[in-house]
C-alpha cells in the first residue's frame, strides 16, 4: 500500500510539472502575443496539443494503475513535447530581452533534445508493452533496450546538429557543437532512420501481441489500431512528401487516449464497430481523392479542359454509394462474420454440425458471427463451450418438437449491450439444426447407458446363475451321489437303512428337479415352448385379476428366439403392471409380425392418468433397446398403452 501511495505521489507530482509547462507555453504565448500563423508553423501548437494528451493519460494510468509501465511512458512521451514547446516562447523572450548567449544555447540544446525522447523513445516503449505494460516475452526484452539505445542515439544527433534555432530571425545554436560532426554523417543518417526501426518493433510486437492473446486483449489492441489508423492515415501524406497541414499533428492525441480506454474501459463501446466504420471512410476518402484526380487528368486530355471537373464529378457521384455498399460488406464480413447472410452463416456451421462435433459447431458459430464465447447447456450441464465468456451473455432455447432440450449460450460483442437483430436471425436459423443434434445426443447417451446397465443386468444375471448352481444345485448333486453310494453299500447288510438312505435320495433329486427348472425358465419359460407366444401370454393373463384379451394370429411364424422371449417378458411385465398399477378391468394384448414384431398393451384404466415410470417400465424399455427395437408407454385418452416394436433381425 506504502508503495502504491508512492507511485501515486510521484504520478501526481509528474503531471503538477506538465502543468506547469502548459501554463509557461500559454503565458509565454500570451506575453510575447504569438501570432496564430506563427503559433502553428514553430509546433508550438501541436506540440502542447500532444504533450497534453498524452501527459493526460499517462497521469491518468499511473494513478489508476500504478504498476503498469504504460501510464509512465505515456507520462514521459507527454512531458517531452511539453518540454519543447515551454521553451519556445522562454527563448523568444530571452532574445527579445537580452539574455547571456550561453543561457540561449542550454535552452536550444534541451529544447532539440526534448522532442526526440518523446516520440522516438518513450511512444514506442509504450507500444512495445501495451497493454499489459511487459513484453510480449522474455525475448522481446532485448528490443525494449534497444529502443532506448535508439532514443538516446537520435536525441544526441538531434541535440548536436550544427543547424541553428531561428527564433525572431536570430540563429540559436545547440550548446554542445561537435567539430567534427559532418565526419559523422553515416552515424547520423543510421539514427535518423533507428526511429522509424524502433516503431516497426514496436508494430510487430503488437502483431505478436494479437495473435497470441485472447478476446479480450484482442479488444484492447483494436482500440490502438484504431488512433493509429486515424493518425498516421492522416498524416501520412505529410510525412511522405515533406509537407502538408501541420494541424494534422492534433490527431497524434488520439493515441494516449485510445490506450487509456483500452486499459481502464474497453468494453466502453464496440470498438470494431468504430474501427469498421474508419477504415471504410479512410478507404473511401482515398479512393475518392485519387479517383477524381486521375478522372480529372483524363479528361483534361481528352476534352481539353471544357467540363473535365464537372464530368469527373458526375462519374464519382455516381459511383460512390455503390462502392461504399460494397466497401461496407466486405469490412462488415471481417468484423461481424457472415450474419448479413444468415443463409452462408448457417452453411458453415452445417459442415461441422454433420461432424457430430458439437465443439467444433461452437467454433463454426462464433466465427460465423465473430463472437466471443459460445456455449452449449443440457439440463444445467455443460456439454461444450468455446472462448471467454464476457459480462454480458444471451441465451437461445433450443426446442425439438415443442420439448426444450436444451440452450445455446453466446456472449455479446465487448461494446454492445445486446445482440443484433441480424445475430439473432442467425441464430434463430441454427437454433433447429442445434436442437437436433443436442436431442440426438442425448438419445444417444440413453441409449449408451441402457446399454451399460443390459449389460451390468447380464453379468449379474450370470453371477446369479453361478451362485445357484455352484452353491445349490452342485451340492444336492454331491449328496445324493455320497447317498447312492451308502444305499448301495447298506442293501444287503442293512436293508431297512438302504430303503431310508433311497427314499431321501428321492426327495433331494426332487428338490434338484425343482431347481433346475427355476434356472430353466429364468432362460426361457417353458409356457413358450408348450404353448407359442400367443398362448403362454394368454396363460399369463389368465393369473392376474383382470380379463385380458389377446389379439393375435391364430399362427404365428417362427420368431428368433432372442425376440420372441423379449415380446413375452414385455407383455407379461406390462401386463403385470396394469393389474398393480392401472386400476383398470380390462386390458388387451396386440401382436403383429411382418418386418418386425409388434405388441401392444392398452388397459381402460383413468384417461390420461398420472404415469411415474419405475423398474418394471425401465424394464420393459431396455429390453426393447437390447434389441435394437423400440418401445413407447403413457397415458391415453382412452386409458394406458404400451407398444413395443422388435426388429426380427438380432442387432449383434
Amino acid at each position: 500500500m506504502t508503495s502504491r501511495r508512492y507511485h501515486q505521489s510521484l504520478a501526481w507530482a509528474l503531471c503538477a510539472l506538465a502543468g506547469v509547462e502548459l501554463l509557461v507555453t500559454v503565458a509565454g504565448v500570451l506575453g510575447q502575443r504569438v501570432s496564430i500563423g506563427d503559433l502553428v508553423d514553430s509546433y508550438i501548437l501541436t506540440n502542447t496539443a500532444i504533450g497534453v494528451g498524452f501527459a493526460g493519460c499517462g497521469g491518468i494510468l499511473a494513478v489508476a494503475r500504478p504498476a503498469n509501465r504504460v501510464g509512465w511512458l505515456l507520462l514521459g512521451a507527454g512531458l517531452a513535447p511539453l518540454t519543447t514547446a515551454a521553451l519556445a516562447p522562454v527563448l523568444l523572450y530571452g532574445i527579445t530581452h537580452g539574455w547571456p548567449e550561453w543561457t540561449l544555447r542550454v535552452l536550444a540544446s534541451v529544447f532539440y533534445a526534448a522532442w526526440p525522447l518523446g516520440i522516438c523513445m518513450f511512444l514506442p516503449l509504450a507500444l512495445q508493452v501495451f497493454p499489459t505494460g511487459r513484453p510480449v516475452s522474455p525475448r522481446w526484452r532485448a528490443l525494449f533496450w534497444a529502443t532506448v539505445a535508439v532514443g538516446v542515439c537520435f536525441t544526441v544527433a538531434m541535440a548536436t546538429a550544427p543547424d541553428p534555432l531561428i527564433i525572431a530571425e536570430r540563429a540559436v545554436h545547440s550548446y554542445i557543437e561537435l567539430p567534427f560532426y559532418d565526419t559523422l554523417d553515416p552515424l547520423w543518417f543510421a539514427a535518423n532512420l533507428a526511429p522509424l526501426f524502433a516503431l516497426l518493433g514496436a508494430m510487430a510486437a503488437l502483431v505478436v501481441r494479437y495473435r497470441r492473446g485472447d478476446e479480450r486483449l484482442r479488444r484492447q489492441l483494436l482500440w490502438l489500431v484504431w488512433a493509429l489508423i486515424v493518425a498516421v492515415g492522416l498524416n501520412l501524406p505529410r510525412w511522405l512528401v515533406g509537407g502538408g497541414p501541420i494541424l494534422l499533428l492534433l490527431a497524434i492525441p488520439l493515441v494516449p487516449v485510445a490506450i487509456t480506454i483500452a486499459i481502464l474501459r474497453h468494453q466502453l463501446l464496440d470498438i470494431r464497430l468504430v474501427l469498421s466504420r474508419t477504415v471504410l471512410y479512410l478507404l473511401l476518402s482515398v479512393a475518392v481523392i485519387g479517383a477524381y484526380a486521375g478522372l480529372l487528368t483524363l479528361f483534361d486530355a481528352l476534352l481539353r479542359g471544357a467540363g473535365a471537373p464537372v464530368l469527373a464529378t458526375l462519374l464519382i457521384a455516381l459511383a460512390f454509394n455503390p462502392v461504399r455498399v460494397w466497401s461496407q460488406r466486405r469490412v462488415d464480413r471481417l468484423l461481424y462474420g457472415s450474419r448479413s447472410d444468415p443463409v452462408l452463416a448457417v452453411s458453415q456451421v452445417g459442415a461441422r454440425l454433420a461432424a457430430d462435433d458439437l465443439a467444433g459447431v461452437l467454433d463454426g458459430t462464433r466465427d460465423a458471427l465473430r463472437l466471443p464465447f459460445a456455449a452449449l447447456r443440457r439440463d444445467g450441464r455443460e456439454l461444450a463451450a468455446t472462448g471467454q465468456p464476457p459480462p454480458s451473455l444471451h441465451t437461445v432455447p433450443l426446442t425439438f418438437h415443442g420439448a426444450r432440450v436444451g440452450e445455446l449460450i453466446v456472449g455479446v460483442r465487448s461494446g454492445d449491450r445486446r445482440l443484433a437483430t441480424a445475430d439473432l436471425a442467425v441464430l434463430d436459423l441454427l437454433a433447429a439444426p442445434l436442437a437436433t443434434a443436442l436431442h440426438a445426443s442425448a438419445l444417444a447417451e440413453e441409449v449408451q447407458a441402457s446399454r451399460e446397465r443390459i449389460v451390468a443386468a447380464r453379468e449379474e444375471e450370470r453371477r446369479r446363475l453361478h451362485r445357484d448352481l455352484h452353491d445349490g444345485l452342485g451340492p444336492a448333486l454331491t449328496g445324493a451321489g455320497f447317498k447312492a453310494d451308502a444305499a448301495h453299500n447298506l442293501v444287503l447288510s442293512s436293508p431297512d437303512q438302504a430303503a431310508a438312505l433311497l427314499s431321501d435320495l428321492r426327495r433331494d433329486i426332487r428338490e434338484a428337479i425343482d431347481d433346475v427348472r427355476r434356472l430353466v425358465y429364468g432362460l426361457r419359460p417353458p409356457t413358450l415352448d408348450e404353448l407359442g407366444l400367443a398362448g403362454a401370454l394368454r396363460r399369463h393373463g389368465a393369473t392376474l385379476p383382470l380379463t385380458v384379451t389377446i389379439d393375435a394370429p391364430d399362427t404365428l411364424p417362427a420368431l428368433p428366439a432372442a425376440v420372441e422371449v423379449a415380446v413375452y417378458r414385455i407383455g407379461t411385465e406390462a401386463l403385470t403392471n396394469v393389474a398393480r398399477h392401472a386400476n383398470a378391468g380390462t386390458a388387451r394384448v396386440s401382436l403383429a409380425v411382418d418386418s418386425a414384431v409388434r405388441l401392444s398393451v392398452v388397459d381402460d384404466g383413468p384417461p390420461d392418468g398420472p404415469w411415474v415410470p419405475g423398474v418394471g417400465l425401465t424394464s420393459i424399455r431396455e429390453r426393447a433397446t437390447e434389441l435394437g427395437g423400440t418401445c413407447t408407454a403413457g397415458p391415453t385418452p382412452a386409458g394406458g398403452s404400451v407398444v413395443a416394436v422388435l426388429p426380427l433381425a438380432v442387432p449383434t
